[in-house]
């Protein structure tokens, strides 16, 4: 029982991120109906997706991580199609926390020191590639514990601004057209955790099977978190939420809770930060046979100079990794799950079979839609 709920706590905390921020922005911008809506299709989708990855896994000696997988099942182009989509999506997710967690620190220092919001996120990575440099790793008790620090102070907010609360603001979140699809990449980019899959099955060790237990809580915890997320800065803002949705909030309570939320925020993003980071670049290291100090700058540096080139927009950043990379992954892991069925028919039941064909049509209309709404926005 102990295993079930430490691997709860991974799975669902490491599902709870970055994208947790853009999510009331978001609400504002398209409307809390096609927000609820993509929820409960998305929901159901990436309990499918970790659900058919964890069969895979079970199905397959040795512990392996996805281009592994991909390779098994489905060949070298597989493996490539799986390597590329990991190094451009963990770039991606380094640009996002570079976004965010260099407003976090230019909010939190900008009243005592100098300097620009480009400055304060210059600062961020120049710290976190150093960490990464020195090979120093964060450990998951730290972001576990930083988690819930932060969820206590979530708490705290609650209560200080439930006199805030205005449900009006929430029934006045009419649906706008325009935007109506801009929640489906970020609410999938919210509710990832599917690389997690191959480290929760080596962590459970001879007690794997139980894998298929945790994934629906897994799922439903942050689902839970977000919507409760959504509501308290919603009610609280309105139609003055911000797209990093804390700062929103000095409006109405002053510096002293804004900054200690900002700081927790700031230490999550940094320790993601680290560990994607040192992720990436043993992708490089290991799989690329790249020497060492090299792969830590292709592992860096790439994000950094994406910021610089002006990707900048914190919700499109969040929302292209969701729709177009991690989509990516869901299909690839759909096939898999199709291969799994023909190597070894008793491993796959009629249902989850038929799962995967939805499964791969809505992704790749999805990673259509939104490369297609990148070209429109240059």
């Amino acid at each position: 029982m102990k295993k079930i709920f430490y691997s709860i706590a991974i799975l669902s905390g490491t599902i709870i991120g970055v994208g947790l921020f853009a999510l009331p922005n978001v609400t504002m911008r398209a409307g809390i109906w096609p927000v609820m809506g993509f929820f409960l299709l998305l929901g159901v989708i990436a309990y499918y997706v970790h659900y058919l990855f964890a069969e895979v896994a079970l199905h397959t000696p040795d512990y392996k991580r996805m281009p592994g997988f991909a390779h098994i099942y489905l060949g070298n182009i597989g493996r490539k199609v799986a390597l590329t989509s990991a190094i451009l999506g963990l770039t991606g997710a380094l640009l996002s926390y570079v976004i965010l967690g260099g407003q976090f620190l230019y909010e939190l220092a900008s009243p005592y020191f100098s300097g620009n919001i480009h400055f304060y996120s210059l600062l961020y990575f120049a710290i976190g590639a150093l960490v990464i440099y020195l090979g120093i790793k964060t450990t998951s008790s730290v972001s576990f514990w930083g988690l819930i620090l932060f969820f206590l102070i979530l708490i705290l907010v609650f209560f200080k601004g439930f006199p805030y609360l205005e449900t009006t603001n929430l029934l006045a979140n009419k649906i706008d057209f325009s935007n109506i699809f801009l929640p489906y990449g970020v609410i999938l980019f919210s509710l990832w955790g599917a690389a997690l899959i191959p480290e929760i099955e080596e962590f459970l060790g001879k007690d794997k099977q139980l894998i298929k237990k945790i994934i629906l809580p897994a799922i439903l915890i942050p689902i839970v978190v977000y919507l409760v997320f959504i509501v308290l800065i919603l009610g609280i803002t309105g139609s003055y939420t911000t797209e990093f949705a804390i700062d929103g909030l000095r409006g109405f309570f002053g510096n002293g809770i804004v900054s200690l939320m900002l700081f927790f925020g700031l230490l999550t993003t940094f320790t993601s930060f680290v560990v994607l980071g040192l992720t990436l670049k043993k992708v490089f290291w290991f799989d690329f046979k790249i020497n060492k100090e090299l792969s830590w700058f292709l592992a860096c540096f790439p994000a950094i100079f994406l910021y610089f080139l002006g990707f900048q927009d914190f919700i499109w950043v969040v929302g292209f990794v969701g729709a177009v990379m991690l989509a990516t992954d869901g299909i690839l892991v759909s096939l898999m799950y199709r291969k799994l069925g023909i190597l070894k028919p008793e491993a796959v039941t009629s249902l989850k079979k038929f799962i995967v064909y939805p499964i791969v049509i809505i992704f790749t209309l999805g990673i259509f839609y939104e490369i297609y709404y990148f070209i429109t926005k240059l």
